[in-house]
């Protein structure tokens, strides 16, 4: 397969360029994960018979995988990152296929680990490509309009089954079918189609752990630990306690998809504007209040009409994390990408592995403290937010450094 230094890309029809393939990849992985998070809690619920707990197992198995990211840096000494990325991408695509052929709580959790080391792998190498292909003075703005047009694949996926789910009266087995083969194949088109890009700073092949990377790491740790509360606990609380059905949940996700495809552009442009900490801190208290909303739900009852436009406004705060991607970006020894991906990947998801179980009891007694835990990790994050310099670089990493010598950027 043709190799071609970046430099030179520009040089090729912008259907075959760098940034293009980005924008193909963004859009295909969320047609299969999307689609299978849309319908995992009707179908766990209606054909396994999950309850809480079971549905916290379920993710804890499904973030295994996230947690062996680091995993990646010992397949970079075999494949090519782009490779290996759009391989995952195939792999994430078959295993949603076959989603439904394995009914059983033991079959659901085996596809489920095996469409996971797909997604995980994916979206490691894919943050890694991101930042070595996209120039650093637009990449708040490039990753913004990227995650607009993952969002708008999402957004027909989910317009297709709101249509089709009652009207044609449509099995599990089907849809999962159609939007795992329809990922595989974007996936086999890209890695035939486009040429091999070579970025202009050569990847570190070995373990990266950098002790001026701390607060990125802390960051990253917080943020898969609140985020997999809500993604375990969000859309499983509209099913079990309000009644959601497919189309419902659907049209749920639906509308926060339309919400994700205005504001993501948006929100990378605030955060090129204001910068990476300011950004973060006003995530993270709107997180906050959020998570404490939700636990308002159970102590004083509130109504479904609440609860979905608390699910709608956390995905808008949660696309505010690109911040984190520039916040590394400026920081990094552009060889310590790739490998810092990895490594990255792998605290994000050391508390998913055991939080979803664990929560997963406590939601059988009590969901409004599983909401409160996750507002009280908003909360850290704030803090951890502040930390951030107002113009973050390489020697520059947090507001500590010039406790030890003036620096010019503050």
């Amino acid at each position: 397969m043709k190799t071609i230094p970046l430099s030179d890309a520009q040089s090729l029809p912008f259907w075959r360029r760098p940034v293009t393939l980005l924008f193909l990849m963004a859009a295909a992985m969320p047609i299969a994960f999307s689609t299978w998070s849309a319908l995992l809690n009707n179908f766990v619920i209606e054909v396994a018979d999950f309850d809480g707990s079971d549905i916290g197992w379920l993710h804890t198995v499904r973030e295994i995988p996230g947690f062996f990211a680091v995993g990646v840096i010992v397949l970079l000494m075999l494949f090519r990152e782009q490779v290996l990325g759009l391989v995952a991408l195939v792999m994430l695509g078959v295993a949603t296929a076959l989603t439904a052929q394995f009914p059983s709580i033991g079959g659901i959790l085996s596809i489920t680990m095996l469409s996971s080391i797909g997604f995980h792998y994916y979206e490691t190498v894919n943050q890694s490509l991101q930042l070595q292909w996209i120039d650093k003075a637009r990449a708040p703005q490039t990753l913004g309009w990227i995650i607009a047009a993952g969002s708008g694949a999402t957004f027909l996926a989910y317009v297709l089954i709101v249509l089709t789910w009652e009207a044609f009266d449509l099995s599990y087995s089907i849809v999962y079918w159609l939007s795992g083969g329809i990922t595989a194949l974007i996936g086999l088109f890209c890695l035939f189609a486009y040429p091999q890009f070579e970025a202009p700073n050569p990847q570190r092949k070995q373990f990266v752990l950098r002790k001026r990377y701390w607060l990125y790491y802390a960051l990253q740790f917080m943020s898969g630990a609140r985020r997999q509360i809500f993604v375990v606990f969000a859309g499983f609380m509209m099913v079990e306690k309000f009644g959601f059905a497919v189309h419902e949940v659907t049209s749920l996700f639906l509308i926060t998809l339309m919400a994700n495809m205005v504001s993501a552009p948006l929100v990378g442009k605030a955060v090129a504007v204001f910068g990476e900490r300011r950004a973060l801190v006003f995530e993270y208290v709107g997180l906050a209040v959020i998570f404490f909303l939700y636990g308002g739900l159970y102590f004083f009852g509130w109504g479904v009409v609440l609860a979905s436009a608390l699910y709608i406004f956390n995905h808008i705060f949660f696309s505010l994390a690109l911040a984190l991607k520039t916040y590394f970006q400026k920081i990094a020894d552009p060889s310590d990408i790739a490998p810092t991906a990895a490594v990255a990947f792998t605290i994000n998801h050391i508390a998913a592995v055991f939080l979803p179980a664990g929560l997963g009891y406590l939601w059988l007694t009590s969901p409004q403290l599983v909401f409160l835990a996750a507002a009280g990790m908003a909360v850290v994050s704030l803090v951890l937010a502040l930390m951030i310099p107002r113009h973050p670089v390489d020697g520059n990493e947090t507001v500590f450094v010039r406790l030890r010598a003036p620096h010019p950027a503050e």
